[in-house]
């Protein structure tokens, strides 16, 4: 059926008079009233888009804008050849395709396909007179193959384990990664008070691109062993101290142990119960972004001294 033919100028909204920068002016607001970005979904919008796209393509050219308008008024023409089965050679497009040494592109044809999986996003009136005849070839991209375009490589995962002390004081850990047969070790810097199942991102780390794309990201899955001595609870450690039981019944100080390697002393008041719990400030992990420490809460555990002297169970005796 013949083809329709399409009135450019009507598309874009400005007279045939318009300069150049009219005429871009016209196609960058249309084009941001119906990207498809802003039109998720809307068929119609889609279209226009393309309508818009293609207007440009011709009359931000201006070898294709003077051939467009050279042709203008052998539409008719061009009807009655292609009705009578199109006999010879086309006598329209030769023309057309002299243009190819400028590159005003606006929206290529790979990535309308991109936009919308539309491998003919130009209409058969561009086709026939600026894209050579057919369907395949002729766009002002003068290449024998559709370049490669430029893809993020893939995000990696990894995983880490470490102790807690090393979650206390910050560590690192080396990653090793195998690309395609070619192995890769990337150190990763492990920050102080990181929680269990924390992820790290190393950025730039990942997969490589492809046709000049960013490489992807490496993340690391930190995962914290138990301490035989200490128990985590958010930012603040908790351990048993062992307290004589003439400290709990008289007072005094004891040692206690903390994460960081280094004895305190902690004063325990006099009639001190078992199980008591005393809290020793700014002695728990680290908070990350530099938000103080957490706190070290120390659970007593009553020792009664081995073997019990005869006094204390004198008085055992008589208390019960």
């Amino acid at each position: 059926m013949p083809t329709t033919f399409r009135d450019y100028y009507a598309t874009l909204g400005v007279p045939r008079t318009a300069t150049e920068k009219e005429i871009r002016s016209a196609f960058r607001k249309l084009a941001r009233k119906h990207h498809p970005d802003v039109n998720q979904g809307d068929k119609a919008a889609e279209q226009r888009f393309k309508e818009i796209n293609e207007a440009h393509e011709v009359l931000g050219d201006p070898e294709k804008r003077k051939k467009y308008d050279e042709l203008g008024p052998r539409w008719q023409e061009y009807e009655a050849w292609e009705r009578a089965g199109r006999p010879g050679q086309n006598p329209f497009a030769g023309a057309a395709r002299d243009g190819g040494q400028y590159e005003f592109r606006t929206v290529s044809p790979e990535e309308l396909e991109g936009m919308f999986g539309d491998s003919a996003p130009f209409s058969d009136f561009f086709q026939q007179f600026f894209g050579g005849g057919g369907r395949s070839g002729g766009f002002r991209q003068r290449r024998s193959a559709r370049q490669e375009r430029p893809a993020r490589g893939a995000d990696v995962e990894g995983e880490a384990e470490i102790t807690l002390e090393e979650a206390f004081r910050g560590t690192t850990r080396t990653i090793e990664l195998d690309e395609a047969g070619h192995r890769r070790r990337v150190e990763v810097t492990i920050p102080a008070g990181i929680q269990d199942q924390a992820r790290i991102r190393a950025a730039g780390q990942g997969g490589q691109g492809t046709a000049s794309g960013g490489a992807g990201d490496l993340y690391v899955r930190v995962r914290v062993r138990d301490d035989p001595y200490f128990r985590r609870s958010g930012a603040d450690l908790q351990t048993t101290m062992a307290v004589p039981l003439h400290v709990a019944v008289a007072g005094g100080s004891v040692a206690v142990p903390t994460l960081g390697g280094k004895q305190v002393q902690l004063t325990v008041a006099p009639g001190t119960q078992n199980g008591a719990k005393l809290r020793l400030r700014g002695l728990g992990m680290p908070r990350l972004r530099g938000e103080g420490r957490g706190d070290l809460i120390a659970t007593v555990d009553v020792r009664l001294p081995q073997p019990p002297p005869e006094a204390l169970r004198q008085w055992a005796e008589t208390a019960g």
